[in-house]
């Protein structure tokens, strides 16, 4: 693999932020058209990413397998024809052709694994490739398993490569309801608060990111779109970052500004004193 190769296949990875693990050319086209078109393909998560070649690093389409509802071979499995595949998902019906039919059963085998979280008892497979199988579909249980129910913390240590964590209710302590004035305003009045909020977006179906970033000209306040997905946000950028959770949105954030900024947060007073046995009042 070339340096070239090595940017791109790391760049995917920030932008998808999901793990890799199966990809190879492949011609897809929708139910219905003609001609099909090709594309590289990467199988990240429960994802397919379709790219426009092998060295382009931003996918052009997407195809979610956690929508999948089934999938069908047009023939039966032949070493010397391409192989063809019917994915019927639950808004659109999907066509993917692999001219080697080796290949294309693998990624019949990877496509049914982790759509179905099991390992199909049909496939033509060697031992070796069978036994990938087996770590992705242990991969995949782990990185879709549900959060267990622990308290809702959070820490940022740059040092020692913690992340904002956001385990129980998904929200960080740093959301408020307000709107893109009112939350520039805050970050402008109490700067001593921190410099970024989280809040929903305008039309109040996604969110955003509102910061202040002081400059020796003078603080700038700046605001970024988050979009929610089913397997979690997009954070709209000139490359658009996927991240799994509100908690990775803020950690990106506070790792792209080299941890020079701070999530809002309101300070709480506290009682520092119990009375044992408080007088009743008149």
């Amino acid at each position: 693999m070339t340096a070239t190769t090595r940017r791109v296949y790391k760049r995917r990875e920030t932008i998808t932020a999901l793990p890799l693990y199966y990809s190879g050319q492949l011609l897809k086209k929708y139910t219905g058209e003609k001609e099909f078109k090709n594309f590289y393909g990467e199988l990240r998560g429960s994802t397919i990413f379709l790219y426009t070649d092998e060295m382009h690093d931003t996918y052009s389409e997407k195809l979610d397998l956690q929508m999948l509802k089934s999938m069908s071979m047009d023939s039966p499995y032949q070493n010397n024809r391409s192989t063809i595949y019917t994915l019927t998902l639950t808004n659109e019906e999907v066509q993917l052709k692999v001219d080697n039919p080796n290949t294309g059963e693998e990624w019949r085998g990877f496509i049914m694994t982790v759509a179905t979280k099991e390992i199909p008892s049909n496939l033509q497979l060697l031992p070796g490739q069978m036994l990938r199988l087996e770590e992705v579909l242990s991969e995949e249980k782990k990185r879709q398993a549900p959060l267990s129910p622990l308290p809702y913390t959070y820490h940022i240590h740059p040092s020692s490569g913690d992340t904002y964590d956001d385990a129980l209710s998904g929200i960080p302590p740093c959301f408020f309801p307000v709107s893109r004035q009112k939350a520039e305003k805050m970050l402008k009045e109490n700067t001593e608060y921190g410099s970024i909020i989280l809040r929903p977006s305008t039309d109040n179906t996604n969110y955003a990111i509102t910061l202040r970033q002081d400059y020796p000209s003078g603080p700038v306040m700046k605001n970024y779109k988050v979009l929610s997905i089913d397997t979690g946000f997009i954070i709209e950028l000139d490359a658009p970052v996927t991240v799994p959770s509100l908690g990775a949105v803020l950690d990106h954030f506070l790792k792209a500004t080299e941890f020079r900024l701070h999530p809002y947060l309101v300070p709480q007073t506290y009682d520092t004193c119990i009375d044992p046995r408080p007088e009743d009042l008149d």
